[in-house]
Parts: C-alpha cells; sequence; structure tokens
C-alpha cells in the first residue's frame, strides 16, 4: 500500500510541474509571437495575453487539485 501511494505522489508531482513548465513555454511563445507579428493580434477582439490567462488558470486549478491530493495523501500516511 505505501508503495503504491509513493507512487501516486510521484506521478503528482509530475503533472503538478509539467503544468507550470506547460505555462512558462506557452507564455514565451506567445510573447515572441505577439512581438513578431502585432497585426495578427491587432484583429483579435481579445487582448493577445488571453490565451496566457487560460492556460494560467488550468494550471492553478491542476495545481490546487495535486496539492488537495497530496494533503489526502499526507493525512494517509500519519494515519498508518
Amino acid at each position: 500500500m505505501l508503495k503504491k501511494i509513493k507512487i501516486i505522489n510521484s506521478i503528482i508531482n509530475i503533472i503538478m510541474g509539467s503544468s507550470i513548465g506547460v505555462f512558462i513555454g506557452h507564455g514565451i511563445y506567445v510573447f515572441w509571437d505577439y512581438k513578431t507579428h502585432p497585426g495578427l493580434y491587432a484583429m483579435q477582439s481579445a487582448p493577445w495575453y488571453t490565451s496566457i490567462l487560460i492556460y494560467g488558470i488550468c494550471m492553478i486549478v491542476a495545481l490546487i487539485v495535486g496539492i488537495i491530493i497530496k494533503l489526502i495523501i499526507r493525512h494517509t500516511l500519519k494515519q498508518q
């Protein structure tokens, strides 16, 4: 049982780290693309950073879910 919990904890760490990496990479790419092609973003009705905000919200949700699961795992380990 303890080995399975450690594996789940490792997977959650990977998911949380990956979501941060995707957010940072997407933010850098969108900023670079905006600086390279500002005319394309001028045609849109939404600001150029809208997709960064959406990725940020998804990252925050993933981190909150991961933290909650990690707290549940920690509580489960303390009870054993």
